[in-house]
């Protein structure tokens, strides 16, 4: 799906403007000619190489002019450290730390502040900084890199090479683990905005978020994501000496752009990354598919319109409508007939389901895809040029951190998608009590008007099954029918919940693939166990809704597939929706890293949690071996 979707976006972009003078207002073209000047850009190497290191290069001399690596004070003095992590922050670069905006989970109509641990330190995932080869090997690429860049320094970097990964390496130690930072329960912590700065005093938290701020907008209340880190960054920041920032300030940045740069000084780094998923070193993907994720990244609305026109239909929006509308229906039965929740919870729960908002296809607000004026107003600040890449790509990143932060003030734009029309992805999101599901999602094989619904309801059913099952996972529980993180479920509600939850986290923790050791490496059965409950749920609630359906309008066959009947089909169109392969490099990432299951352990372990899969397979045993609703 990804790859046709990928192909008919490049067909839009390689193409001349599609519109009807007759019809389409000039807006419509003038955006047109923004998407295009953006891939353009992307596309043109030569000019990319031509270019070289120049516009990478004035982005270091500016942190090294903010933060010079000689010390004017005292080795470890911290001058010009907020400036320098607020002039990266702009550009949409974390250093040290991350601060944003978003729903506050206790008050979900109210824009807050956050700040939290960077999401990555340098190397994708924290447990690989104890993989010494791994380390290794990072120390010569960064090596390697600065050399090229200042020859002149040769005699010191391989001293400040290694105090950069030791440092990234206390960083990691310090950061949450990955089943603890998007845990609600230990993430919220609010603070007055004052006394973030006594967890930091050396780096000024409340500095950067008035930067961040808009200038009438003044912030007194912060969730602190993370406060341990914060009080652990601080002893860090004063033990160490004030050169390795520098050189850490200056590595953030090649980190973050170093794709937009066409030199011989960061292919060391390209191999490296290359090398660290698994793939040849060597490789690279085709230009034109960088530049179609360029230009969804960056001006992602337009993009979106356009696929609209060519790949989404009314009748495809009516169909998706009525099968999450038929999986709610579904849901509520389930917890009507369920038995460890509590009959207070039950209630309190079917109202919650009656209240998801559910966003199909695409936006019509915040922005409208299919009104010209309104994508042209959007972006109307983003400037691009059809020849600086490097430059276009900057001023993406410096549109977002502005248009995030500028909701601060005003109340949550319930109005606003978190992904692109042509993602082939789909997410439920707490505070707003919504799912959404992209048009790139709504796609053939797993969505089709023309295809027998059980493959329709198989695999897109379960996903937006999935998605309604969120509300109700370790992580969407927490949250009540309005978007409150509150206390709502009972304790004998939360007791029975928590026990049949521990049979998902031990199910899942027995599935492994092979570590880099050779050794097999476990599932993490409690990083990935909302998604595995949401798994289960999603399948039996989309099942049904299809079998109620199919009762009042038979589906038909398909031909060469008689062997299975349509039950079966059901769960072949899930299974297949799950199907893929991973290098054996980025498997073992994911474990680390990535709240759901690998792929096969997605099938295997819903299989063996499914009634209705042993029944349509005839299974000798019938009951689940985890079962929530």
């Amino acid at each position: 799906m990804s790859e046709t979707s990928q192909t008919l976006l490049r067909h839009i972009l390689e193409a001349s403007y599609p519109g009807a003078a007759a019809h389409s207002p000039s807006e419509d073209k003038e955006n047109f000619e923004k998407l295009k000047a953006t891939y353009d850009a992307c596309l043109d190497e030569d000019t990319i190489k031509k270019v070289g290191l120049a516009p990478l290069a004035e982005l270091l001399d500016t942190i090294n002019h903010l933060y010079p690596a000689s010390c004017f004070r005292s080795p470890r003095s911290t001058d010009g450290l907020s400036e320098t992590v607020i002039y990266l922050a702009k550009l949409g670069v974390t250093a040290l730390a991350a601060a944003g905006t978003g729903a506050d989970d206790r008050d979900p109509d109210q824009v807050v502040v956050s700040v939290s641990a960077p999401y990555r330190i340098g190397l994708p995932a924290k447990e690989l900084y104890s993989d010494d080869k791994v380390v290794e090997k990072y120390k010569t690429v960064i090596h390697d890199v600065f050399a090229a860049l200042y020859p002149e320094k040769l005699d010191h970097l391989k001293d400040s090479t290694s105090a950069l990964v030791e440092f990234e390496i206390k960083l990691a130690a310090a950061s949450p683990d990955a089943e603890d930072r998007d845990d609600v329960t230990k993430y919220y912590n609010p603070l007055s905005l004052k006394d973030t700065d006594a967890l930091t005093p050396d780096l000024h938290i409340s500095k950067l978020i008035e930067s961040l701020s808009p200038s009438d907008v003044k912030t007194e209340r912060v969730i602190v994501m993370a406060p341990q880190y914060l009080k652990d960054l601080n002893k860090l920041i004063s033990d160490t000496p004030k050169s390795v920032f520098n050189t850490y300030f200056q590595w953030k940045a090649i980190q973050a752009f170093y794709s937009y740069v066409e030199a011989d000084a960061i292919t060391p780094y390209r191999r490296f990354v290359n090398e660290l998923q698994g793939k040849d070193p060597a490789s690279s993907p085709e230009r034109w598919r960088t530049c179609v994720n360029h230009a969804d990244d960056g001006v992602g609305w337009i993009l979106s319109r356009f696929f609209v026109e060519k790949a989404f239909s009314e009748k495809a929006k009516v169909l998706g409508d009525r099968i999450v509308t038929d999986i709610k229906d579904q849901f509520i039965k389930k917890l009507e007939k369920t038995t460890w929740m509590e009959q207070e919870v039950i209630d309190l729960a079917i109202r919650k389901v009656h209240n998801i908002v559910q966003k199909i296809g695409y936006p019509t607000k915040s922005p409208n895809i299919l009104d010209p004026p309104s994508l042209r107003d959007y972006y109307k600040d983003v400037k691009v040029n059809a020849s600086t890449y490097f430059e276009n790509a900057a001023a993406f990143n410096t549109f977002e951190v502005i248009r995030e932060w500028s909701a601060l003030g005003k109340p949550v734009d319930r109005d606003q998608w978190d992904m692109t029309v042509p993602t082939v992805n789909a997410y439920y999101n707490p505070p707003g009590n919504e799912i959404v599901f992209p048009a790139g999602i709504m796609q053939f094989p797993v969505f089709d008007v023309a295809v027998p619904e059980y493959l329709s309801y198989g695999a897109f059913g379960s996903v937006s099954g999935h998605e309604l099952s969120h509300a109700f996972d370790s992580t969407g529980r927490h949250y009540d029918q309005n978007g409150n993180y509150t206390d709502w479920w009972t304790d004998k509600t939360v007791a029975s919940f928590k026990s049949k939850a521990e049979c998902f986290v031990n199910q899942y923790a027995n599935f492994t693939v092979e570590g880099s050791d050779g050794k097999p490496l476990h599932v993490n059965g409690r990083l990935t166990l909302g998604e595995n409950i949401a798994d289960a749920g999603g399948l039996s609630a989309a099942f049904q809704a299809w079998k109620e359906r199919a009762a009042e309008k038979p589906n038909q066959g398909l031909p060469g597939l008689d062997y299975f009947t349509q039950e079966q089909l059901f769960f072949v169109s899930y299974s297949n929706w799950w199907c893929g392969k991973s290098r054996p490099e980025t498997a073992v990432q994911r474990i680390y890293t990535d709240p759901h299951a690998p792929k096969w352990a997605r099938i295997l372990g819903t299989m063996a949690n499914s009634r209705e899969f042993r029944d349509s397979f005839k299974c000798q045993s019938r009951e689940p071996v985890c079962e929530l609703w």
